[in-house]
């Protein structure tokens, strides 16, 4: 028997004490009928099909917009104007499809559908647009994720359409069909603008009851705007109200209006007279605004996976696992809901279920989140087998994509096998992302490892050999535009005491000041090394047990040490030391055994010629003593000696390497009452990066962490936060995942190269004189002269773009 919070069923009560009812196909409490807020809009189906035009404004997949918007009226759905973007008034539902434009030419693109359900919206409204989602799906076909949004609480996906911001406008039918009006002056309204990475406004009474200490306030006047910054926002909450402020003077005022701000009270005397001119004298202090209720990495990270299915005449939901989640636990036949903490509640549908259960898929989330007693403002997901979205994919140990399932490519793969092209990797900064790598590691190298608290240089004749019980900093030189390019490694070994791991970090800090916080700095954990740390050390990498010698070698302590070579070229290979037993031996890889008078080089029988030749380069710097040859199975009865007698070892051919489908997600970063939170950027740019943002992007691989201009003292605070995030995820990563510490201007093309159009000279107001001098050859004055296209045509070509 089921326990009661496991299992759900017309006949069973949820842990919430809410029972469930099938009632024509939905679920509801007890009761005459269902719930308005169910999206599919069964309840005035009849009514509204028969009085709309399901193909009216459907829209042209193939047009020069990716974003498209109708709004109810009259029963019907009708198209917003593009100027009106952004608006959404309270009374009404809105459907909005987005179509990203570079997908559009590949076939079966995933497409974003979403329902928003305003919170003045009336049953009939939701209807009309609940029914119109079911036309627009069948309309388009596959590969569509719908979601439901709710005012004030939407998706980041729907925020991330819409910049400057959102605003929520006050009103129905008469004032949405106005949308927005341009050169209307006539006005006074109070919008209150919560200015976080998605910037939302909403209109608010026109009083100073309004205000609070926290956000951000917009008295508009028609031809005056006048932004109010409470004390207590942020420079950054200040520049996205501006930002959005500066929209509406555009768009509804086409520029015309002024703008006024009032950042400190006593120094705008003349900008307050107008506001209490308006609002009245304020009375009494203003009240600190409550803090929003945002959802934190651990709750996220509290996932579990439910079955739904029908047994007669219940719908019946029966918990299967929680994470870390495995992909094969979905079914093509079945349905399924995965909840996220409360946060979001996805429904995953297989590609074989019935249309019948793809149409009851909304319904079905929203009777859950009723049994578990969630708000009923949360978002809701639904995704079919094939169109997964990023963040849904995330929430699994892996996920192999139909597309990738018979490529066994992995970064690296066969786009190494041909020599790398230096050149290639700087001007297609998208392949350096994808191969992990910022050149072909031919730069300068220096090396130093802790010793106490201090750091000592690495004779260059040992650089490629470390200790597992030490920690070490590499740094790397390499040219990019004409500029020397730093990447600091931290590597830390996995003996390494927690002293040496402090001291690494402070001795790196002091490194960045002499580089003038120039150094893009990555933190490397042992065994976790990325394809551009092994190509530096050219195939030579060798980690030793034990801990460096008085220069930072690696000196044998035992007569007998066992190596274990693994790679098949310059650029991927890395050696290292395992105990000295047989059942340490691979039949999969190349072995060397160091005794006393003799290194052999054991090739087990699944090896391939590029190992053997690569151990044989390494062998050199493992020992100088004579060298032979042993294949597997023809072992002398010495080598068995030296192991301590054979042993069962690991024999059977080694599986390809799993290969997972997943795309790089941004967060921003913040610290809000304790726990980090993370504000995810969908379909983001390079125009999401602001010089006040810490941002997370996770390439699944690595974890890059951006920094600002104007964030550098959050330096350290930052790789804690990235090594939260590994912890609290709820796919179970490693953290030993490699974080890379990145500062505005000093973007490596391993970072830059996830972002589309990415624009070198954006950042070049950070460049010093000396620098911009020597890139451009002449002054920053004497370039801005130049006319615009003469600027244009000089940053192409110096490659910029």
């Amino acid at each position: 028997m089921p326990q009661p919070d496991k299992c759900w069923g017309v006949s069973c009560w949820a842990g919430t004490g809410i029972q469930l009812q099938c009632w024509g196909g939905q679920w509801a409490e007890p009761g005459p009928e269902p719930g308005p807020a169910l999206p599919t809009g069964r309840v005035k189906e009849r009514a509204v099909s028969s009085r709309m035009d399901t193909n009216r404004g459907l829209p042209a997949i193939q047009s020069h917009r990716d974003l498209h918007i109708w709004i109810t009226e009259n029963l019907k759905m009708v198209p917003v104007p593009e100027r009106a973007y952004g608006n959404f008034f309270e009374e009404h539902c809105y459907i909005v499809l987005h179509v990203p434009q570079s997908l559009k030419a590949t076939s079966g693109a995933p497409k974003d559908l979403h329902y928003w359900v305003g919170k003045e919206a009336g049953v009939e409204a939701q209807g009309t647009a609940g029914s119109f989602v079911q036309h627009l799906q069948e309309a388009l076909g596959g590969a569509t994720v719908q979601h439901r949004e709710a005012q004030g609480h939407e998706s980041a996906c729907f925020r991330s359409y819409f910049r400057p911001g959102i605003i929520y406008r006050k009103g129905g039918l008469a004032s949405a069909l106005k949308h927005v009006e341009t050169n209307v002056y006539n006005i006074q309204r109070l919008l209150h603008i919560r200015a976080g990475k998605h910037v939302s406004a909403s209109e608010v009474e026109l009083s100073w009851h309004s205000f609070n200490k926290s956000d951000i306030f917009l008295l508009d006047l028609g031809k005056m705007m006048i932004q109010w910054n409470g004390p207590k926002t942020s420079t950054a909450e200040k520049a996205r109200g501006l930002a959005l402020t500066r929209s509406l003077q555009d768009r509804e005022r086409g520029g015309r209006a002024q703008i006024g701000v009032v950042d400190d009270e006593a120094e705008a005397t003349d900008l307050m007279q107008i506001m209490e001119a308006v609002l009245g004298c304020r009375v009494g202090n203003l009240h600190t605004a409550m803090p929003s209720k945002s959802t934190d990495q651990l709750q996220k990270a509290n996932v579990r996976l439910y079955h739904v299915y029908e047994k007669g005449k219940d719908v019946v939901i029966q918990e299967l696992s929680t994470c870390p989640l495995a992909q094969d636990l979905l079914q093509k036949e079945d349905c399924y809901i995965l909840d996220q903490g409360g946060f979001k509640i996805y429904v995953w549908q297989g590609r074989m279920t019935s249309l019948q259960e793809k149409k009851a898929a909304f319904s079905r989330a929203l009777g859950f989140i009723q049994a578990k007693g969630y708000p009923s403002y949360t978002n809701v997901e639904v995704v079919d087998e094939g169109a997964e979205s990023a963040a849904f994919k995330q929430l699994f140990r892996s996920w192999s994509g139909e597309q990738r399932k018979n490529k066994h490519l992995r970064g690296m793969g066969k786009l190494l096998q041909v020599k790398l092209d230096v050149g290639k990797l700087h001007s297609h900064p998208e392949l350096a992302a994808q191969l992990r790598m910022v050149d072909d590691g031919s730069g300068k190298v220096e090396v130093w490892y802790i010793q106490g608290s201090r750091r000592q240089p690495v004779d260059p004749m040992h650089h490629g050999q470390l200790c597992a019980g030490n920690c070490y900093l590499v740094l790397y030189t390499y040219q990019k535009m004409g500029l020397d390019q730093y990447i600091l490694y931290l590597w830390q070994g996995l003996q390494a005491t927690a002293h040496e791991i402090k001291a690494l970090k402070g001795n790196a800090e002091e490194l960045d000041l002499q580089y003038h916080g120039a150094l893009v700095q990555e933190h490397v954990t042992m065994g976790s090394e990325p394809p551009h740390f092994l190509a530096i050390f050219q195939g030579q990498l060798v980690i030793f047990q034990g801990s460096a010698g008085h220069n930072g070698k690696g000196q044998p302590e035992s007569a007998t040490r066992l190596f274990h070579v693994r790679g098949t070229d310059s650029y991927n290979t890395w050696t290292l030391e395992v105990p000295a037993r047989a059942s340490a031996l691979n039949s999969n890889d190349i072995f060397l055994l160091a005794t006393a008078g003799l290194c052999y080089l054991w090739f087990g029988k699944g090896c391939s010629g590029d190992q053997r030749e690569m151990a044989r380069t390494v062998v050199t710097v493992i020992s100088r003593k004579d060298k032979e040859m042993v294949l597997e199975g023809q072992e002398p009865p010495h080598f068995w000696e030296a192991l301590g007698g054979q042993a069962p070892y690991p024999s059977s051919k080694r599986l390809p390497e799993d290969v997972s489908d997943f795309q790089p997600r941004l967060f921003e970063c913040s610290i809000q009452m304790g726990p980090l939170v993370l504000t995810e950027v969908v379909f983001f740019s390079q125009e999401d990066l602001d010089k006040y943002d810490i941002m997370l992007l996770d390439t699944w691989e690595e974890i890059f962490l951006w920094l600002g201009a104007a964030a550098s003292e959050w330096k350290q605070e930052a790789v804690a936060w990235g090594r939260e995030y590994l912890k609290t995820h709820p796919a179970g990563r490693s953290l030993a995942t490699p974080i890379m510490l990145v500062k505005q201007g000093h973007e490596p093309p391993t970072f830059t190269g996830w972002f589309h159009n990415w624009d070198p000279y954006k950042w070049t107001s950070y460049l010093s004189d000396s620098d911009f001098q020597d890139i451009f050859g002449k002054s920053k004055e004497e370039f801005y002269s130049m006319a615009k296209w003469r600027q244009q045509q000089q940053k192409k070509q110096l490659g910029f773009f």
